[in-house]
Formats: C-alpha cells, sequence, structure tokens
C-alpha cells in the first residue's frame, strides 16, 4: 500500500504477525526490530543466527574458491623468492586508493619488492594504460597488478604479454561480453568464478587475494589490513550483506580499539567526537576527506597518508585533506545549484524527460559522480553528467534509480560510447561530443519503454510501525544488533501514525527543521536535516495530526547520550 508524504511516495510496512511474534520471542527483540527483520525477509533459523551474530571464523568463505586466485598466489611467491620488482596499478578513488595502500603495507613485510602506480584523474584517465605498462617494462617490473580496476584493460593486458609482464588483475567491476587475456584474473563476476559471494569492493576482492597468499607464508595479515578494508568497501557503497557486512563489523571492532595515525587526524577533520565509529561515521565523514584527493588532486598521497608511521607527515596531509574536501563541497554545491536553475527556468524538464544527461566544461570530472548522486536524489531521474575535455571527448559518472540498470543502459549504447564500466547504478563513461545527444535519445527511448510513473517518483520503503512508547534504550540496543548500516542494509525507516506538534516548529541555520511531538502524554523532538520547505508545511498545519517517517538513532554529544528521531518526511492527516 503507498500513501504520498510532502516529498516522497511511501510504501507503507506490511508484516505476518505470527512471524514478528516468533522473532520477538525466540530473539527478544523489541517489536518495530522484529517486524523490520520478517519485513526484510528473515524467519529464525540459521539464517538470521548468522545475520544478527553471525563471526568472520565462521561465516566467510575460502578465497581459493575465486578464480585465478591460487595462480596469483603461486607468481606472488615467485617473485617474492625471486626479488622480482612489483607494480600496483590503483584507482583514484577511496576504494583504488584503499586497495593500493592494503597491497603495499602486505606485501612489504613478505619481502616484495613493491612500489604502486596511481593514475591522476585528468593527467592519466581511468585505469591502467599502455602507457604504464611501458614504463613498467622499461623500469623491469615483471609483475603488474591492478586493484579496483583492470577488467576493461585489454590493450595494456596485450602489451604487458608483449612485454613479458606477467598482469595479475584484480576487480569487482562487471565485466564486458569478454576478458583481457592477462596471466590472471580474480573478479568474482567474471562467468567462471564459483566464488559464492560476489559483490566485494575492489578492496575486498585485493584483501581475499592477500589472505590466500598469507596462508602460504602461515602468517596473520597485519591488523592495519582492516581498517583498509572497511574504508574501501563502506565508500564504494557495496551492498553492506554477507561477507561484506561481517568484514565491515569487524573492521568497526578494529578501529574503535585501535586508532592509526591516519584516523586520528580523519576523526579531527570530520570533528567526529563519538567513542565509537559506526558504518555511517566512515561514508559521511571520513571517506569523504580521502577521496577529496582523488577528486582535486594528485591521490598517490592518499596511500601514503593512509599508511604512513611519521605523525608530522600525516597530519600535514590531513591539513591538505581537509581544505579539498571543503573545496569539494562548495564545488558540489555549485553544481547543484546549476542544474537546478536550469530546471526552475524550464532549460531542463523532470517531468516529462525521464532521463537526465548534461554536459560542461566547467565541470571538474572529479566531482560530478557525487553531483549525479545529488540529482537523482532530488529528481528521482537516471543521470548522466559529462565533462568535456578540450580533445573532443566528454567523460563522465552515471547514477540510477534501482529500476534502471545503467550498465546494462551503457552496454546497449556501447557503439556510442569509447568506453565504460561499472555496475547497475553507478557507472563511467567516454563518449564523442557529438554523440551526447544521441546517447541521450538512446537512453530516453530506453527508459520510456522501462520504466513507469511509479519507477520515476521519488519513494520511501518503510519497514516497520513504530509508537513513541517504543523509543526507548531497548529498541537502541536491538538495533545495534542489525548494524553495520549501508547499501541494501539500511538503518530501519519507522511508520510513527498520528502524533501532534506540542509546539511551533524550528528552523535551524535555514535549513534544518526541528519539532515537538506527543502522543498518549509523551513528548519526543524531531529533527529533520535538509528540508526546510518543511517548516512552513508544520507551521500550517500545527493543529492537524501527522504521521512522519523517521530513524532512531543514539547521540553523543559532549559525553551527554540521547535517543533521537530523525525525520525523513511526514504526511499531514486531514482526518482529525
Amino acid at each position: 500500500m503507498f500513501k504520498q508524504g510532502v516529498k516522497y511516495l511511501w510504501k507503507l510496512p506490511t508484516y505476518n504477525k505470527k512471524a514478528v511474534e516468533q522473532i520477538t520471542t525466540h530473539y527478544m527483540l523489541s517489536f518495530p526490530v522484529a517486524q523490520t527483520l520478517e519485513n526484510r525477509k528473515f524467519l529464525p533459523g540459521a539464517m538470521l543466527d548468522t545475520y544478527l551474530f553471525g563471526q568472520i571464523d565462521y561465516e566467510t568463505k575460502a578465497s581459493v574458491g575465486l578464480k585465478d586466485a591460487q595462480k596469483a598466489v603461486e607468481r606472488l611467491v615467485k617473485a617474492i623468492e625471486k626479488k622480482e620488482k612489483i607494480l600496483i596499478c590503483g584507482d583514484y578513488d577511496v576504494d583504488g586508493i584503499t586497495s593500493s595502500a592494503l597491497m603495499m603495507i602486505c606485501l612489504i613485510p613478505l619481502g616484495a619488492e613493491v612500489n604502486f602506480f596511481i593514475p591522476h584523474r585528468v593527467k592519466d584517465g581511468y585505469g591502467l594504460s599502455e602507457k604504464v605498462i611501458e614504463r613498467a617494462a622499461k623500469n623491469n617490473y615483471k609483475v603488474v597488478i591492478t586493484v579496483d580496476n583492470g577488467v576493461t584493460a585489454f590493450t595494456p593486458a596485450k602489451k604487458a604479454k608483449e612485454l613479458g609482464i606477467d598482469l595479475i588483475i584484480t576487480d569487482h567491476h562487471k565485466p564486458h561480453d569478454h576478458l583481457p587475456d592477462a596471466f590472471a584474473l580474480i573478479n568474482p563476476h567474471q562467468k567462471e568464478c564459483l566464488y559464492p559471494f560476489k559483490y566485494f569492493a575492489g578492496v575486498g576482492v585485493s584483501f581475499k587475494l592477500l589472505t590466500l597468499l598469507y596462508e602460504y607464508y602461515k602468517k596473520e595479515l597485519p591488523t592495519k589490513a582492516y581498517e583498509l578494508m572497511l574504508f574501501g568497501t563502506v565508500a564504494d557503497v557495496v551492498p553492506l550483506v554477507d561477507e561484506n557486512r561481517l568484514w565491515v563489523r569487524h573492521g568497526l571492532n578494529y578501529v574503535n580499539k585501535t586508532h592509526s595515525y591516519s584516523l586520528q587526524v580523519l576523526k579531527k577533520n570530520g570533528k567526529v567526537e563519538k567513542p565509537e565509529l559506526s558504518a555511517s561515521d566512515i561514508g559521511f565523514s571520513i571517506a569523504p576527506q580521502i577521496n577529496a584527493l582523488g577528486r582535486l588532486e594528485d591521490p598517490r598521497c592518499g596511500v601514503n597518508f593512509l599508511i604512513g608511521q611519521d605523525k608530522a607527515q600525516v597530519e600535514e596531509v590531513g591539513q591538505l585533506l581537509l581544505q579539498l574536501n571543503e573545496k569539494r563541497k562548495e564545488i558540489e554545491k555549485k553544481i547543484v545549484f546549476e542544474i537546478q536553475e536550469r530546471v526552475a527556468k524550464g532549460d531542463l524538464n523532470v517531468t516529462t524527460d525521464r532521463i537526465i544527461l548534461l554536459s560542461s566544461k566547467a565541470w571538474p570530472p572529479g566531482v560530478i559522480g557525487l553531483v549525479a548522486s545529488r540529482i537523482v536524489g532530488l529528481y528521482g531521474r537516471p543521470t548522466l553528467l559529462l565533462h568535456e575535455t578540450s580533445n573532443g571527448l566528454a567523460k563522465g559518472s552515471c547514477r540510477s534509480i534501482k529500476e534502471f540498470n545503467m550498465f546494462e543502459a551503457l552496454e546497449s549504447a556501447k557503439h556510442l560510447l569509447t568506453q565504460f564500466g561499472g555496475h547497475a547504478q553507478a557507472a563511467g563513461l567516454a563518449l564523442p561530443i557529438e554523440h551526447i545527444p544521441l546517447l541521450k535519445n538512446h537512453l530516453e527511448e530506453r527508459a520510456t519503454n522501462m520504466l513507469t510513473e511509479i519507477d520515476l517518483q521519488l519513494k520511501l520503503s518503510l519497514d516497520a510501525h513504530l509508537t513513541i512508547q517504543d523509543v526507548n534504550k531497548k529498541l537502541i540496543n536491538d538495533l545495534a544488533l542489525l548494524e553495520p548500516f549501508g547499501n541494501e542494509n539500511e538503518a530501519p525507516l519507522f511508520y510513527l501514525e498520528r502524533v501532534q506538534l506540542l509546539q511551533s516548529p524550528q528552523l535551524l541555520k535555514d535549513i534544518h527543521v526541528k519539532c515537538m511531538i506527543f502522543n498518549d502524554g509523551i513528548i519526543k523532538p524531531v529533527i529533520f536535516f535538509n528540508r526546510p520547505e518543511l517548516f512552513e508545511v508544520l507551521l500550517d498545519n500545527k493543529d492537524k495530526y501527522f504521521s512522519m517517517a523517521v530513524r532512531v538513532t543514539q547521540n553523543i554529544w559532549q559525553s551527554r547520550i540521547s535517543i533521537e528521531l530523525i525525520g525523513v518526511d511526514l504526511m499531514v492527516l486531514e482526518d482529525n
């Protein structure tokens, strides 16, 4: 059943009462949490036991199941023992930076002669290139390992073979119809790979290879590996399910006990004062700082920052990260405003158009992926934003809605593109500037045939009913069992029905709205972040009842702990 809120179309929660009661009784969980689990298709038994209480040692799979992983390990052992030079080739996002750092901190202790290269987003472009392979051969590298890239490196793979370099590709992006001719190719998505879990970030694929290598040497991975695995996995917004969720939980346990120099700086920059970090803190406060390097500066110093042992040097780079991240926010804000202006003037019709595709020479290529995500959130349309280069090519990023597979859409338009790759909801592409209108028409036609009006509406899927009486410490403790939250394991969104305002709402910093609500004699504060339009809605209807879509969190401020309701949307009830 759907109901329309102020901004979103709400899908209301439904549940099997008997099943919810079984979960409540079996696991001693509060009703809203039990209902959330039932709504997400969990029932009492092994699957739910693993979800709530699973441990790394028992629930992760042996890395040997990854196709070509054993072959890659044997080649790395040979390189280490013969002192052959190894080059890591990464990517300029957080996943690529952490993957490169992970390889470095794990190979060096084994005695490897290893160095790394991360391409500059503008000067070098994405991924492994022929130029890198030629330079590697000139400098006597015998093994090149890609991390978080390589599955489309067809020409570089051919060049590596010609020059006597063994290329080991580790990647997590969807392969095309055929694969590069590499010495070893490790990617869970390739058809011949029998590994049961397919949704690692690039750092996860690297991590699994390194666990197999360390098993050969009968050694424990450096503990720093868990921090890097955590950062890369959360930052790349891969599904936080199965192994990813277990590794992120394990990584959080590690970083909340042992703070590296780099993490201390990142926490200080992000003004994270909580005693324990959550996945959300990593995603919203920590990772964007690392990402800013690859988006606006040289990402290579990001690797040195993450593995740095010199506190003064780490703090120096930390200051650069802080400045770049603030600059990134301003640029992003400016581009979003520019696009909103186009909509307001009627230059861009987000009512009739099903695809948003825009390009500009002025937009920095490093931030347009983030802007595309914002635009999808504002208008509910698959969005492609492109940077027009001086050599006649447009390069950019796409973000999509769940109902429209962007990777498949680009694959259907590959005759118009010079390059593309990625995932169902996030991808990158390059094409001649003159092909932009053709691509827009192609994607628009595809979206028209595939998407319904409901598909294109901004939607919320509510997990469970909630009463004000349910909001207590028990609920907070039960919600903690569902963490870490992220893609495909979102923090529960609750349906809070028929509440009233106790007093007029407050507008904070011109963008946030805070109000006091009550029901059955209980009063609770609710805050709606970045929803200034709700101030007038609440003020104009202050004597009416409301239903609200809310999340429940625990806030720690100056050592004081409180339970907060974070509002996402609301509905004015006319039947008072």
